[in-house]
């Protein structure tokens, strides 16, 4: 990809942070969006090389005038609110995933652009019994499920009406360097490093576990991504992984000796004993696939979370 006028929003979360490291160290021009409250701590080192924002997704005025100022050539939408435990409040979910997506379609709406890649979620699909492939009823069960539901669909909408170059990508269990510290495999090796047992839930709740540098190969497919119009992607493996394997893979590459207490934690909402993505569609349309196996994912996690230390 040529030296482009980049917009990610949502780049202070996990995802964002690496795919934004990424685009600076390719030699992009990078701007960022950020609220007040933002934390920007996975980008410590790199700040200054970005083109930084403050504007909220829902206030369309302010966003607008940045919109104007950047006249972005790829955009990269990650802002999201609701996919952590903590974020429940319903009000927040649907203004930022729904309204906040409108406000920067519309704002975007007075130029052109080559790519716009909108971060969907699996939890659009809701629980199957079997790979989740792109054309499947979508069954939400919770605000945040049915907010990025609806937020598809509008991507969605807009591509096709207007000829606009937006897709969706459905990501799985993205897991790697810069996760939320709170979440599953950080929290595995963050114990086990440390020598503590584990809590967990059913051995046998499983995901589609991709790591992140992989996720990234697939945003940066912008000769393809151009192309396309309304798509929704599946970005996983298409193999799922049950919770059992993840300890016994961390646990082996930490060395550490700890004892795993099954079904001492309550199960989840989103827990399922099958969630696996159907990955036909992303070879297909972007020639892509996951090179990281499960193993070497986690170790090379491991190794920064040592070196984070």
């Amino acid at each position: 990809m040529s030296r482009r006028r980049i917009l990610v929003t949502g780049a202070a979360g996990f995802v964002g942070a690496v795919l934004t490291r990424r685009l600076l160290a390719d030699g992009h021009v990078v701007h960022t969006l950020f609220k007040s409250t933002t934390a920007p701590w996975r980008l410590a080192g790199v700040e200054h090389d970005l083109q930084q924002h403050q504007a909220d997704l829902r206030d369309e005025d302010a966003l607008r005038k940045v919109i104007a100022s950047i006249r972005p050539e790829v955009i990269y939408h990650l802002a999201t609110h609701g996919a952590y435990p903590s974020q429940t409040d319903a009000d927040g979910i649907i203004q930022t995933n729904i309204l906040g997506t409108w406000n920067l379609l519309k704002a975007l709406s007075h130029g052109d652009y080559e790519v716009f890649v909108n971060s969907g979620s699996s939890s659009e699909y809701g629980f199957k019994e079997y790979a989740m492939r792109e054309t499947d009823l979508l069954e939400p069960n919770s605000y945040y499920a049915v907010a990025k539901c609806a937020q598809t669909l509008l991507c969605q909408h807009v591509a096709q009406t207007e000829s606009r170059p937006i897709t969706t990508f459905r990501l799985f269990s993205v897991y790697g360097r810069y996760e939320e510290p709170s979440r599953l495999i950080p929290t595995l090796i963050r114990r086990c490093l440390a020598g503590e047992d584990l809590t967990l839930v059913d051995p046998d709740i499983a995901r589609d576990f991709v790591y992140v540098d992989d996720v990234v190969d697939a945003y940066l497919r912008t000769d393809q991504l151009s192309q396309l119009r309304g798509e929704v992607i599946n970005i996983g493996t298409g193999v799922q992984s049950p919770i059992r394997k993840v300890a016994e893979l961390i646990q082996h590459h930490t060395g550490a000796k700890v004892a795993c207490h099954w079904g001492s934690m309550p199960a989840r909402i989103w827990d399922a004993k099958t969630w696996v993505a159907d990955c036909t569609k992303s070879a297909r349309l972007l020639g892509w696939r996951p090179t990281t196996m499960l193993s070497e994912g986690l170790q090379q996690t491991i190794a920064w979370a040592r070196s984070a230390l």
